[in-house]
C-alpha cells in the first residue's frame, strides 16, 4: 500500500485524540490558556458532563483580530517567543489544543483586546474555519465548545456517564484553582450546581484558605506547613498529618511551576516520606508546590502535560522526603482533629444521634420529693476509686496540664491511659505509643553506635519451615545490626544467641517467627533501608509495653513525656494513632451541655 500524506482535517482529528481525550481535557486546555492570558477571574460552565457544552470565560488580555484568526491553526502559539523548548514558563506551549478541539466539535471564540474598538468572534465547525466577525464582549475571552466529538462519534462511545465526566471536569478545575489561589474560579453545570472559589490573598494564609475551599476544612485544619529550599529548588505547601490519611489518593495535589502534575517520582517520594507513619492501605493528603528553573524540568514528555522529568530527580526526591519527615517530627504528638469527632460520634448513642432527647420529658421520669433540676450541692458519693484509676493520687508536675498530652489521671482496662489537659482530655494507647518509642530508639542507636545486645544464658532453638529458616540465615547480617544474632541449626531450624538489650525479657521464639513471616513478604529488590526498618518495627512491637499491664502513675506520666519528645509519636509503626484528644466542648456535647 502506497504511503500518502494525510489531510489536515484527519491530522487534526488524530491530534485531538491525543490532546482531548475527554471533556475534562478540553476544560484544562482552555483554563490554562486563560491563566496564561493573565486572567483574574475564570468562569466554567458545562452541560451533559461537557459533551454537549463547555464554556470558559475569562477577563484576561484577549486577542486582536489577526491573532484570533491564527490561534486555530495547528502549532500556532504566542508562548514560545524564542522557540526554546527548554525554557517553558507558561502552562500551554504546543499550539495544538484549539485546532484539535475545533476538528471534533463546534468551537466558537469571542475575544476583545484592549487595542481593539470591539470584540471579534470566530467559529470552527468540525474543522471548517469561518470568518472573523465583529461581536459584543466587554473584555477578555469567551470560548464555547458545542457537541464535543460530534465529528468523531466513535469517541463518544468511550466516554463515561455525564456524572463521571462532570466529576473529572470538577477535579481539573479544583487542581488549577489550588495552583492559582489569587485567581477567582467558578464552575457551573446544567443541573444548577455552582461552585465558587473566591480569589485569595497572596501568601501562605491565602493558599491555606484556597486549600480549605477546594479540599475541605478538615484538610486545612490538619495540614503541616512546608517551605524549604535545597539548592535552587523550593518546596512549599501543606502536608496532612499521618493520622489524617485517606482511602484513596484523590487528596494529593502536586504542582511544578504552577502546573498540576501526576508524577511517579513525586508520588513515590511522598509515599516514602510517610512510610512508617501510615498504614499501607491509606494515602496521605498533601498540597505540594515545587518551584525550580524551567530548564531543570522537562514538561514536554506527554500530550496532556501532566508528567514531567527532572534533570536531578534524586535532589527532588530527597527534598520532598526530608521536608515531610521533618514536619511530621515537629508536629508530634499532634493527631488529626477528625479522630476526636469520630470518637464523639462513636460515644453518642444512636437515639441521641438521630435527634436530641430530654430525659425530663419521659413519662418514666422518677419523682422524688425535694429533688429539683438544679445543682445538688449536698449530693455526693464517698466511694473508693477503682483499682486502676488511682493516678490522681500521685501529684503530677505543676505544668503537666499545659503539656500537649497533659497529666495522667487513670489507666483503663490495663490498656489505655486517660490524661487531662487544660482544654480537655487525651486517651493514649499504651502499647501503640511505647511501640513507636522503642522503634525510634532503635533507629537512633543504629545510626550512632549500633544496637546493644544481650547474650542469652541458654540459646533458643526455633524450628521453622526450611524456606523461612534459609531466609533468616541469609539475612543474619542485617538482623545482627539490630542486636538479633541467629545462626543456622540444621535443616528447618535456627538458634538465637543474642537479642537487643533494649527489648529486655523478650520471647525470642515469637520474635523470630514474626520476622520470618515478614521476610517472606519482602521484595528482594526493596532498598536495604526499607528492609532494616521493617525488622526494627517488628522488634519494637515485641519490646513494647503490652496491653493489660498495670502502670504506676509515674510510669504513665513518663510515657506521656517521652511521647512529647519523640518524633512521629502520634502514630505507631503500623500507622495507627497512639492518642485521641477530646476537647472539653466535645465532652460537653456528649452530655447535652452544648
Amino acid at each position: 500500500m502506497a504511503i500518502r500524506q494525510l489531510s489536515e482535517g484527519i491530522a487534526n482529528r488524530i491530534a485531538a485524540g491525543e490532546v482531548i481525550e475527554r471533556p475534562a481535557a478540553a476544560v484544562k486546555e482552555l483554563v490554562e490558556n486563560a491563566l496564561d492570558a493573565g486572567a483574574t477571574r475564570i468562569d466554567v460552565m458545562i452541560g451533559a458532563g461537557g459533551r454537549r457544552l463547555i464554556r470558559v470565560a475569562d477577563d484576561g488580555s484577549g486577542m486582536v483580530r489577526d491573532d484570533l484568526v491564527l490561534c486555530v491553526e495547528r502549532h500556532a502559539t504566542s508562548k514560545l517567543q524564542d522557540e526554546d523548548l527548554l525554557d517553558i514558563r507558561t502552562l500551554g506551549f504546543r499550539g495544538e489544543a484549539l485546532p484539535s478541539i475545533g476538528a471534533v466539535s463546534r468551537l466558537t471564540i469571542t475575544t476583545r483586546h484592549a487595542d481593539e474598538p470591539h470584540a471579534w468572534q470566530l467559529t470552527v465547525d468540525a474543522g471548517l474555519k469561518g470568518e472573523a466577525r465583529p461581536a459584543a464582549l466587554a473584555a477578555g475571552t469567551r470560548v464555547e465548545i458545542a457537541d464535543l466529538f460530534a465529528a468523531t462519534p466513535a469517541r463518544l462511545k468511550f466516554l463515561k456517564s455525564d456524572r463521571a465526566e462532570a466529576a473529572a471536569v470538577a477535579d481539573v478545575v479544583k487542581r488549577l484553582a489550588m495552583a492559582h489561589p489569587t485567581v477567582a474560579f467558578s464552575l457551573a453545570d446544567d443541573e444548577g450546581t455552582t461552585r465558587h472559589f473566591p480569589a485569595q490573598a497572596f501568601g501562605e494564609a491565602g493558599l491555606l484558605a484556597r486549600i480549605g475551599d477546594v479540599a475541605g476544612r478538615d484538610f486545612a485544619q490538619n495540614a503541616l506547613a512546608l517551605d524549604v529550599w535545597r539548592g535552587e529548588v523550593r518546596l512549599y505547601g501543606f502536608a496532612g498529618l499521618p493520622t489524617f490519611g485517606k482511602a484513596t489518593g484523590a487528596s494529593q495535589f502536586l504542582f511544578v511551576n504552577g502546573r498540576p502534575i501526576r508524577d511517579r517520582l513525586v508520588l513515590g517520594a511522598i509515599r516514602g516520606a510517610y512510610g512508617d507513619t501510615m498504614p499501607r492501605d491509606r494515602h496521605p493528603a498533601v498540597s505540594l508546590f515545587l518551584e525550580l528553573d524551567p530548564r531543570e524540568v522537562d514538561v514536554n514528555v506527554h500530550p496532556a502535560k501532566t508528567e514531567v522529568r527532572f534533570r536531578d530527580p534524586a535532589l527532588v526526591r530527597g527534598l520532598i522526603v526530608a521536608a515531610i519527615r521533618e514536619a511530621i517530627a515537629a508536629a508530634s504528638p499532634t493527631t488529626s482533629s477528625t479522630l476526636g469527632a469520630a470518637t464523639v460520634a462513636a460515644f453518642r448513642p444512636a437515639a441521641a444521634r438521630a435527634g436530641s432527647y430530654d430525659w425530663r420529658s419521659s413519662p418514666a421520669r422518677p419523682f422524688v420529693p425535694g429533688l429539683s433540676d438544679g445543682p445538688q450541692a449536698g449530693f455526693a458519693l464517698d466511694l473508693p476509686p477503682a483499682a486502676d484509676a488511682r493516678a490522681a493520687e500521685a501529684p503530677a508536675a505543676e505544668d503537666d496540664l499545659d503539656r500537649p498530652l497533659g497529666a495522667a489521671r487513670a489507666q483503663i482496662h490495663g490498656t489505655y491511659i486517660l490524661a487531662q489537659t487544660r482544654e480537655g482530655l487525651v486517651i493514649v494507647d499504651q502499647h501503640a505509643a511505647h511501640e513507636r518509642l522503642v522503634y525510634e530508639r532503635m533507629k537512633r542507636q543504629m545510626d550512632v553506635a549500633g544496637i546493644a545486645r544481650q547474650a542469652l544464658l541458654i540459646p533458643v532453638v526455633v524450628e521453622l519451615d526450611p524456606a523461612d529458616a534459609s531466609r533468616l540465615v541469609d539475612r543474619a547480617d542485617d538482623l545482627a545490626r539490630f542486636g538479633l544474632v541467629v545462626e543456622g541449626f540444621g535443616p528447618g531450624a535456627v538458634v538465637v544467641r543474642e537479642t537487643p538489650a533494649m527489648l529486655g525479657e523478650v520471647d525470642a521464639e515469637a520474635l523470630v517467627r514474626d520476622i520470618a513471616e515478614h521476610l517472606a513478604e519482602w521484595d528482594s529488590a526493596a532498598p536495604l533501608e526499607t528492609r532494616l526498618l521493617a525488622v526494627a518495627a517488628t522488634m519494637a512491637c515485641h519490646g513494647s509495653v503490652r496491653a493489660g499491664r498495670q502502670l504506676r502513675p509515674a510510669e504513665m506520666n513518663a510515657l506521656l513525656r517521652e511521647m512529647e519528645a519523640t518524633p512521629a509519636s502520634a502514630q505507631c509503626n503500623h500507622g495507627r494513632p497512639t492518642s485521641v484528644a477530646l476537647s472539653l466542648a466535645d465532652v460537653e456535647r456528649l452530655f447535652g451541655r452544648r
